[in-house]
């Protein structure tokens, strides 16, 4: 009897289960999915109204989101995709086996394409749009590691010669190779978007389609439906950028945006999630922020088992496993499979009694499943509202057998012998001879063929081949171009301003140009107030799609937070790494959308250049256009913020990314002549450059433009005051930039009026230019020896000149070191290095010894190293000027 109740009271909650989901189902035929979903949503509310508290759960069983009821109709031939898509997977596994036969160590990845051919095959032939005469194109941030299929499939369409394929990972070869990822710089007429530093793809992708609906709301571009797709890895989104900027995508109801994540569920070392699951945890993450998600699991074998489970034991199965365990059964026989999947649950068991062991192991993953694929894709660019992530379950290195398919050692597989290429070659059906599958050759059926014509029918049918990048924008008529720029020739006349305010001015000028002013884009990181440009609030609004929902708190004032639908400025919230990528989509635009956009990105100079250099150099490699302003910048300008936010070294960040102009101008006039010829260069004269300059918030009195100093501010250089004492026997030469020109220009009054020193000024606006241009002349020189030998820019410009040189800048001195090779007499460098501190500028310029003092003290030591005035007056000096000599390094305290 003492068992008794317990059986009754399991049976009848087994008997009141069943009722309600008998009466689910009832509803459902009756009302449909939507009623069922009102139903569900008004008893949870009802329960917890009631006191039932349910944990939170943002997941959903780990099966396919789409069922199979619910699969459209596969469009195409199966058969002949299939065909297709083996030839790309044998193509692209030969580039890189071949590849690293001739070249031991040339690296490349088989893996990532092996185990996403078939997400990657459904989307060429069903999806991607090109550009043609009647669609704008898809934008497609393909997966880095998976650039070997993409080669591959460009090889049979015909579009890239058998050659290239040889020459994969050597570029420098003749007649050209391959990149080894997306890299636009180096094939600027096939790649649009570098992807494979991890975690960049993404994020630029979530902007890309910001960007799009941006040129749609302002009314420069025609809407379309064309979509952005981003093909990402499941361990990729272990990087902050892949995930940080997903709320902002369905925030903005970017319904033109698909993720696409191949969770073969490794990364480079080892399982992504070993002890969990990452489908679901990426389930989680993105249903949270708002995003339509598409699971992708299981294949097609797998329906008639779901179909049968209607106790719900083998969903329950399938939640249960770890990834790691998944990973175990890619690689284990059908016999394991059954003992340790199956296995648990008898009933499980008796569900597959039917199968074989050789059919329980090929039962597919919904990843490899073309109608899966497809069901998924279709789903998500029908969705509106809301973007989709679709996470794809497949197996990494599927295919390669006992070279890699499944094992941890898989992304690292570079080579295969010939049992192992004979076994690729039998189980995907390539028509080459034994004797010749060792060479690994590349196979191209004929032009044609039933698969050259299917693939090339396709890619018309859908608007032309990808990837592919066009450039199709006029250049600017840039007749009327410098009268943005003439009122800054003239100085402030007696009126202080900061170099930050002549650059709102300009943009503002610029902005109500009739010719360029609607193609100004400016960015801006949360920080427009810092920079005084809330004036640009009122005059063009802040982006959002939405429009403005609300009053703002400032309504009543002049310069109140504008927001509007056609807005001009993207206000990007505290996030350089979103700003960055808007910089990008903006700065592409001439090639991605046709339309010339000049984005002007202005940010905390501090967290520019150190935060966020990869995507700067992502920037390169795209080929953007554009200006990035590095604002209130230097080391002792930016007063009272520390250590965490004075800039002292940007600039020798941006020396390193080749197609980046860095200028750190210290008057308006200057300001004015850069950005008028980078307008010029970069969308006249159509150049692959963009430029970083500096501004500051220290104001001072803005002098009138010299004449005949345009050449020297473009090259980085010219003499901006010349000594009036031209009888001194004692002269000096004195180059200052950025907001530490004024220092110098005050210290050479010092020297003139109380030493007698005749001191020339030079302002210095790029030591990266003079830099380069000294290098290249050096190496023309190197190479030419039987000719003439050019000379540097800056040799030229110091020829005939006496004296010490002096330089003083708000940076490093590594910055004025750059050069000094080319100098006719040693350079004294005084600069910022060190951690920065809380202070005035008068302060900090006296801690980091680059203040009017410090220039003063350097030219009279070096006089006196030189034997042409005594040591006494230095000492002197040092007495008069104030000067600690015994105050701790600033390069190290």
């Amino acid at each position: 009897m003492r068992n008794t109740a317990p059986k009754d009271a399991a049976e009848l909650e087994a008997l009141e289960t069943r009722e309600w989901l008998e009466s689910l189902d009832y509803v459902l035929q009756s009302g449909g999915p939507t009623r069922v979903g009102r139903l569900l949503r008004e008893l949870a509310n009802h329960a917890q109204r009631k006191g039932v508290r349910q944990p939170f759960t943002a997941n959903t069983p780990y099966i396919n989101t789409i069922p199979a009821a619910e699969q459209p109709p596969f469009p195409g031939s199966r058969e002949i995709e299939r065909r297709i898509k083996s030839l790309v997977r044998w193509n692209a596994l030969a580039m890189v086996v071949k590849a690293n036969k001739a070249e031991d160590g040339i690296g490349g990845h088989i893996s990532t394409y092996a185990s996403a051919a078939t997400l990657y095959e459904v989307a060429f032939n069903h999806f991607f749009k090109g550009k043609g005469d009647n669609h704008d194109g898809d934008i497609i941030f393909f997966q880095g590691h998976a650039s070997p299929g993409i080669y591959a499939r460009a090889f049979v369409e015909g579009r890239i010669a058998a050659e290239k394929l040889e020459n994969f990972r050597r570029e420098l070869k003749a007649g050209g190779g391959l990149s080894s990822y997306p890299h636009p710089w180096l094939m600027p007429d096939f790649w649009e978007f570098p992807t494979v530093s991890m975690g960049l793809g993404p994020i630029m992708a979530i902007y890309q389609a910001r960007f799009m609906r941006y040129l749609e709301d302002r009314g420069l571009k025609k809407r379309s439906d064309s979509k952005v797709w981003a093909f990402l890895g499941d361990g990729e989104t272990d990087e902050p950028e892949a995930l940080g900027a997903i709320t902002l995508a369905s925030r903005e109801k970017l319904d033109n945006l698909i993720f696409v994540i191949n969770c073969n569920l490794q990364r480079l070392d080892g399982p992504v999630r070993g002890n969990g699951q990452i489908i679901q945890e990426l389930e989680a993450v993105f249903r949270g922020a708002g995003w339509n998600v598409i699971k992708v699991i299981w294949g097609s074998e797998w329906d008639p088992l779901l179909e049968k489970d209607k106790d719900g034991l083998l969903v329950k199965r399938m939640g249960e496993v770890v990834d790691g365990e998944y990973q175990k059964y890619a690689v284990e026989s059908g016999a394991y499979v059954r003992e340790h999947f199956w296995g648990k649950y008898p009933q499980l068991l008796e569900m597959v009694k039917h199968l074989s062991d050789e059919q329980l192991k090929k039962l597919t993953l919904g990843g490899h499943d073309p109608v899966k694929v497809h069901a998924a894709y279709n789903a998500a660019v029908s969705t509106t509202v809301q973007p989709t992530v679709i996470l794809a379950r497949t197996i990494k290195g599927y295919g390669t057998g006992e070279a890699g398919e499944g094992k941890n050692i898989t992304h690292q597989q570079k080579k295969m012998n010939e049992a192992e290429l004979r076994a690729f070659r039998t189980r995907f059906g390539i028509p080459i001879a034994d004797s010749e599958v060792a060479k690994a050759p590349f196979y191209r059926p004929p032009d044609n063929s039933p698969e050259v014509t299917y693939m090339l029918e396709r890619r018309k049918q859908l608007g032309g081949f990808v990837p592919r990048r066009i450039t199709t924008t006029e250049p600017f008529k840039a007749d009327n171009l410098h009268d943005c720029f003439t009122e800054f020739e003239k100085g402030t006349e007696g009126r202080k301003a900061s170099t930050t305010m002549v650059f709102v001015r300009m943009l503002a000028k610029m902005l109500k140009d009739k010719e360029i002013g609607e193609l100004i884009v400016p960015i801006v990181p949360d920080e427009a107030r810092t920079f005084g440009m809330e004036a640009l609030f009122r005059q063009v609004g802040i982006y959002s799609h939405a429009g403005q929902l609300y009053d703002p708190v400032d309504m009543d004032t002049l310069l109140y937070y504008k927001e509007a639908k056609e807005g001009q400025i993207l206000e990007e919230g505290i996030t350089e790494a979103g700003s960055m990528s808007s910089f990008i989509a903006a700065g592409t635009a001439y090639a991605t959308h046709g339309i010339n956009t000049i984005p002007f990105f202005i940010f905390y100079s501090m967290f520019g250049m150190q935060r966020i250099g990869d995507l700067v150099w992502a920037a390169g490699d795209s080929r953007t256009r554009g200006f990035m302003l590095g604002g209130t910048a230097g080391r002792t300008t930016l007063a009272g913020e520390g250590l965490q936010h004075q800039d002292g070294h940007s600039h020798q960040f941006s020396l390193a990314v080749p197609n980046l102009l860095s200028y750190d101008p210290a008057f308006a006039y200057e300001i004015a002549v850069i950005v008028e010829e980078g307008i010029r260069r970069m969308y006249v004269n159509g150049e692959s450059i963009f430029y970083y300059i500096t501004v500051m918030n220290e104001q001072y009195e803005m002098p009138p433009m010299p004449a005949d100093v345009r050449e020297g501010i473009l090259k980085g250089l010219y003499r901006f005051k010349a000594s009036a004492k031209k009888d001194s026997k004692l002269k000096a030469q004195l180059l200052g930039s950025g907001a530490i020109l004024p220092e110098v220009i005050k210290a050479a009054k010092t020297l003139e009026d109380q030493y007698g020193v005749a001191a020339d000024v030079w302002s210095v606006t790029s030591y990266q230019e003079l830099y380069r241009e000294g290098h290249a002349v050096e190496r023309w020189n190197r190479l030419h020896p039987d000719q003439a030998p050019r000379v540097p820019y800056v040799r030229q410009c110091f020829e005939g000149t006496e004296g010490p040189i002096v330089a003083a800048s708000d940076y490093v001195k590594a910055l004025p070191d750059a050069i000094d090779r080319w100098l006719p007499r040693p350079l004294v460098s005084l600069g910022t290095d060190g951690f920065g501190r809380s202070e005035n500028r008068a302060g900090l310029r006296d801690f980091f010894e680059v203040d009017c003092r410090f220039v003063v003290l350097a030219a009279l030591n070096a006089f006196a190293r030189e034997g042409k005035i005594d040591v006494a007056v230095v000492q002197k000096a040092i007495k008069d000027l104030n000067i600690n000599p015994e105050k701790p390094n600033p390069a190290v305290s």
